[in-house]
């Protein structure tokens, strides 16, 4: 990756977490729910959001059940897992996920960009920085449901 290449990736994740929101919903009188995060994982990525668990009922189904889908399979857990751990081209993925072929981290990869989980830069893929700690969370909820956290 060029220099070039490498300041305009750096540009653009400051810019996203220069946009990151904090606290977009007031807390009402059914109270409060959020998360928080400050990661070193692929850089440093920090984020804060609270929202009232109406404003989180209220929430369109549509893309948050697309979201919960392309994540829901444990070939997209590990995609994802890798990620995290900073940007790689579908043939890292490929072995990271134990995967025969490239067309099989495509395929998974197509959820996961639909839902916005994954983006694509050039010929590699990387978690947004402001999907880091959000996707952290939704594993780590994911585990705390399942009883992995007891």
């Amino acid at each position: 990756m060029s220099v070039e290449d490498r300041l305009a990736d750096l540009e653009a994740r400051v810019a996203a977490l220069e946009s990151a929101p904090v606290a977009v919903d007031p807390v009402d009188d059914s109270g409060s729910v959020g998360y928080e995060g400050a990661v070193r994982l692929d850089g440093e990525v920090s984020w804060r959001i609270g929202f009232s668990p109406a404003a989180v009922l209220d929430l369109p189904a549509v893309p948050t059940a697309e979201v919960l889908a392309a994540l829901g399979h444990t070939v997209r857990l590990a995609l994802v897992r890798r990620l995290l751990t900073g940007p790689a081209s579908a043939a890292e993925l490929q072995e990271a996920a134990e995967l025969s072929s490239t067309g099989q981290v495509y395929h998974h990869l197509r959820a996961l960009t639909a839902a916005r989980v994954v983006e694509q830069d050039g010929r590699t893929f990387r978690i947004p920085a402001t999907g880091v700690v959000p996707v952290l969370t939704m594993l780590l909820a994911a585990g705390d449901v399942a009883g992995l956290l007891r």
